[in-house]
């Protein structure tokens, strides 16, 4: 009985927070972007930048001056959206970069690329999404809704922190947007199943992916705010919006979809239109940690303010992206670097430093620090390249695990 329950109540919560959504939209105007300051001289990455609501936000940053890189995992559509969004805003600073955000190594060489090209970074819109796909993987075998709406972007906004810390000023922070859903408000994390494996509904992993971005930006909010970062970190919801998102929906919803979706839908643009606003307004200059709806400040789920679940979450999420599996059987740990820093990366090969790799995750708040120092100390002592070890005198296991990234590939036993 339990496992029927756990299938379908995910399924009847969505749905009736869809109709829910829909009577709002009935009753309620779309947004209407204000007139927004020029963006000149400013760079913003937009993840599934090619279609949809990613196009439109895309094509709006662009109009405004800004340069906009898209981001995403189909080189054809992506150089066919540059061309048009030059061709319509009439501005040239708009480029295509491969990103497949079910990779956490494909994350990892799209920062090294960034990084690479010199430019600053102001602007990034977290839009990207898949939507009530059935049961499938990344290849680092994490759920495919977890794995590409969440953590493939918890790893690219870490990893594109120290970039967006830099470029922005105190008047004029930098802005981190990142597209939720009110299927939020349906959303439940089990911090021990979060693949879903003991009864995998996709209404349900599409409603926690959501979920953990709402919870992951509130907390990074807190983190840049106790840094005094002059970086704002703020959550979207479009609304329901006619996109091909809804092409996994079952053949009776995709009947009924299609009527109501020409009446009661957001466009792609209207959609949008929040993401530009949080991105581009002066009114929200310095304003982080916000749920935004139709243009408005709203109340998000009770649980997405749980400062704990925020917390432990965080933690788990770092430990996911530092090795896909924490044992060594079959596994060497080729290299653990320092993507935050903004010292070139160091890179350590021996056995003991595969060790030290893998036990990272696994060690008690009170020995991990220590460790991480043991790392720096020994690839000091055998003559490796490392950065600056200043940020090893940090008490906070988990900055410091954000820091570390443990990159592994498969090999025969040596």
């Amino acid at each position: 009985m339990w496992p029927v329950l756990a299938f379908i109540l995910p399924v009847i919560r969505l749905y009736l927070i869809g109709v829910k959504v829909l009577i709002y939209q009935m009753l309620h105007k779309s947004f209407t972007l204000p007139v927004l300051p020029r963006q000149n001289g400013r760079v913003a990455i937009v993840t599934g930048g090619a279609r949809g609501m990613g196009y439109e936000t895309s094509q709006h940053l662009a109009s405004l001056g800004t340069h906009v890189v898209i981001a995403g995992n189909e080189e054809e559509e992506g150089l066919v959206a540059v061309k048009k969004i030059q061709k319509e805003s009439g501005h040239k600073k708009v480029e295509f970069m491969y990103l497949d955000l079910a990779s956490l190594k494909s994350v990892r060489q799209f920062v090294q690329r960034f990084k690479a090209k010199g430019l600053p970074l102001h602007i990034l819109v977290n839009n990207a999404g898949v939507m009530l796909v059935p049961e499938r993987k990344t290849e680092d075998g994490f759920e495919l809704h977890f794995g590409l709406n969440y953590l493939g972007h918890f790893l690219l906004t870490n990893l594109l922190l120290a970039g967006l810390r830099d470029s922005g000023q105190s008047r004029r922070c930098s802005r981190i947007i990142t597209v939720s859903s009110a299927t939020h408000y349906g959303g439940r994390l089990d911090l021990n199943d979060l693949q879903g494996r003991s009864c995998y509904s996709s209404h349900g992993a599409y409603s926690q992916s959501k979920l953990a971005l709402v919870l992951f930006t509130y907390h990074l909010q807190e983190r840049l705010w106790a840094r005094g970062d002059p970086v704002t970190a703020n959550v979207v919801d479009p609304g329901m919006v006619d996109t091909d998102l809804y092409q996994n929906l079952c053949s009776p919803a995709q009947l009924a979809k299609k009527p109501v979706a020409k009446l009661l839908f957001r466009t792609p643009a209207e959609g949008a239109s929040t993401a530009v606003y949080a991105a581009a307004a002066s009114e929200l200059e310095g304003h982080g940690g916000l749920y935004l709806y139709n243009g408005q400040k709203k109340i998000s789920s009770a649980s997405s303010y749980d400062k704990q679940l925020q917390e432990k979450l965080w933690t788990k999420s770092c430990a996911m992206n530092m090795c896909r599996n924490s044992t060594l059987n079959g596994l060497r740990v080729n290299s653990i670097l320092l993507p935050l820093t903004n010292h070139e990366p160091g890179f350590l090969t021996s056995p003991a430093h595969c060790a030290i790799g893998c036990s990272l995750i696994s060690r008690s708040r009170s020995a991990f620090i220590p460790i991480a120092k043991g790392v720096l100390d020994s690839s000091k002592a055998d003559g490796s390249r490392f950065p600056s070890a200043a940020w090893a005198n940090q008490t906070d296991p988990f900055e410091v695990l954000t820091r570390v990234s443990c990159v592994f590939h498969r090999s025969s036993p040596s």
